[in-house]
């Protein structure tokens, strides 16, 4: 047992921030940063006066619109650990982004409106996280604004997502009336003072339940029930188990406005002393443990142009188990040849920084010039593999033209970037007359995010073509392709192959996917391509 190694894994911290559009979530990332003491001045998502941006949307067209349509890695160490905090796409055309990102980390942050309660994507996302047995922390956002009771919030998340709730922390008043946090572990209550419209941290006082002041802050009746709820609370029997929350059976619950600041330093100091610290992951070669003596990591997110005037491609990697080590070689997960991993780096936002040592439960991202793959393992003990990543099944295609054939080199170049990161999915059809590639992905907005980063990262213009799909289905391994080549398929239906040269038949609805398995029951088809079936 190396004790470096155990030390050091145990101060690891990997969690991302999940919540439906305009809950708060990149607010939230932003005010840990501050509390983190990884940023000075909080930037904010939903004011451009002054057009700061926040760390974690560094791409300009996340600037402009407001959103997040990629998921950020930002490291930073805090009370004696180190966090990795990985932000997400919040919108739902990037949830396979999302997807992909929850599979690198060992926690997440479930961001809820206050006023609004628990939403689709919400709900979406939970589910995932319950699927993979991801510990929940919930932070109920937006008390500066009129909000729902709490007691219904709590009752809420116990019934739409069926998990036990245990409030950690109890809001004194919402809306213009939230003046703070009541502390049910400590029995300490925080009352919060907002500092330059939260750029800065709030200023705390901390007090007792009882203090006769809180009765001239809010209305009298309102501080009485206040104290009802806190004895029903206190009645109700449960119990902060950090057994129970790294099972994923129970989620601590905290209040506050991230915007203001409220409640999110309570938030932080909870979850590095209680957030669950790197996990085993299943293997090729069985459980492996994160404090194994051999290194191994998963690509699980490819990023083109992060810095425009480096033009390469970063291959973010999850450490395992083991320490990485900067020029440490492995096998080259595609034919087995010595592959140095130099130039390691840490990322925050655009900025970089060279990485000499990373431990299991570290992100550390890798120049890759279009080399590296999503679902890439690099280990040092030969033919280990990690599955973790299965790619969505589309639902909307289209063909991408070249309007300028003096800008091929520029158009292919940045189209065959963009696809190394996941972005998008793309299909040849068999036969086709041209060799214009047929886009696929889960939403609208990923075609537009594609043409605009073309245009943008690689000056070249595009046209987008709407395509007769909107069904995809890999067919299985054992069928004989050649034999559906000169069949009659149906309607609009389409043989193609996509980046891996699976065959794939492409639909216009789902009543000719029917109508085809009827007509060919020998021909098994599948929701996703059987390679990445063991992923999920």
């Amino acid at each position: 047992m190396n004790p470096e190694l155990t030390r050091e894994i145990q101060r690891r911290r990997t969690f991302a921030i999940i919540s439906h559009p305009d809950a708060g979530k990149t607010t939230l990332t932003e005010k840990l940063l501050l509390y983190g003491g990884a940023v000075q001045l909080a930037g904010s998502v939903r004011s451009r006066r002054n057009q700061r941006a926040t760390s974690s949307d560094w791409m300009k067209l996340e600037q402009e619109r407001g959103i997040s349509v990629s998921s950020t890695v930002l490291q930073f160490e805090y009370q004696g650990h180190v966090v990795n905090l990985l932000d997400t796409p919040g919108h739902r055309d990037f949830s396979e982004d999302t997807y992909r990102v929850l599979t690198a980390v060992d926690s997440v942050v479930m961001v809820i409106d206050a006023g609004k309660g628990i939403e689709e994507r919400t709900r979406k996302l939970f589910e995932i996280c319950r699927m993979r047995h991801i510990p929940i922390f919930t932070y109920i956002n937006k008390m500066d604004r009129p909000a729902k009771d709490p007691l219904a919030l709590v009752d809420e998340l116990e019934n739409v997502l069926g998990i036990h709730a245990f409030p950690v922390t109890w809001p004194l008043g919402d809306g213009p009336d939230f003046r703070g946090v009541y502390d049910r572990v400590t029995q300490q209550l925080h009352l919060f003072e907002s500092v330059a419209k939260g750029s800065n941290r709030a200023m705390v006082e901390v007090t007792g339940a009882t203090d006769p002041r809180i009765a001239d802050m809010i209305h009298p009746d309102r501080y009485g029930t206040w104290l009802e709820q806190l004895d029903l609370l206190a009645g109700a029997g449960a119990e902060f188990d950090v057994a129970r929350i790294h099972q994923g059976e129970l989620t601590p619950v905290f209040f506050g406005s991230a915007m203001n600041n409220f409640g999110v330093q309570l938030l932080l100091e909870y979850f590095v002393r209680h957030g669950m610290p790197p996990r085993p992951r299943p293997s090729s070669q069985g459980l492996i443990e994160p404090d194994a003596p051999e290194f191994s990591g998963f690509v699980f997110k490819v990023q083109a142009n992060m810095n425009p005037n480096h033009r390469d491609s970063l291959a973010f990697i999850r450490v395992c188990s083991g320490i990485f080590e900067k020029d440490m070689v492995v096998p080259n997960p595609r034919d087995g040849r010595p592959l140095r991993l130099a130039y390691p780096q840490r990322l925050f936002g655009q900025e970089r920084e060279s990485v000499e040592r990373a431990y299991a439960g570290d992100i550390v991202g890798l120049v890759s010039h279009g080399g590296f793959r999503i679902g890439d393992t690099f280990a040092t003990a030969p033919g280990l593999r990690y599955h973790e990543i299965p790619r969505f099944a589309p639902e909307v295609f289209a063909f991408l033209h070249n309007p300028t054939p003096s800008k091929y080199k520029q158009f292919r170049e940045g189209l065959d970037q963009l696809l190394a990161e996941g972005v998008i999915q793309v299909f040849q059809i068999d036969h086709g007359a041209s060799r214009v590639p047929l886009l696929g992905a889960v939403g609208q907005l990923q075609f537009d995010v594609v043409r605009y980063r073309l245009e943008s990262e690689y000056g070249a213009e595009s046209r987008l073509e709407t395509a007769p799909y909107h069904e995809v289905r890999w067919v299985d391994p054992a069928v004989d392709v050649s034999k559906l080549a000169g069949a009659y398929l149906g309607t609009n239906v389409t043989l193609a192959k996509d980046i891996a040269e699976a065959p794939v038949l492409l639909f216009p609805d789902a009543w000719s996917v029917a109508y085809f398995q009827e007509k060919h029951e020998g021909v098994v088809l599948h929701t996703m391509s059987p390679l990445d079936q063991a992923a999920t």
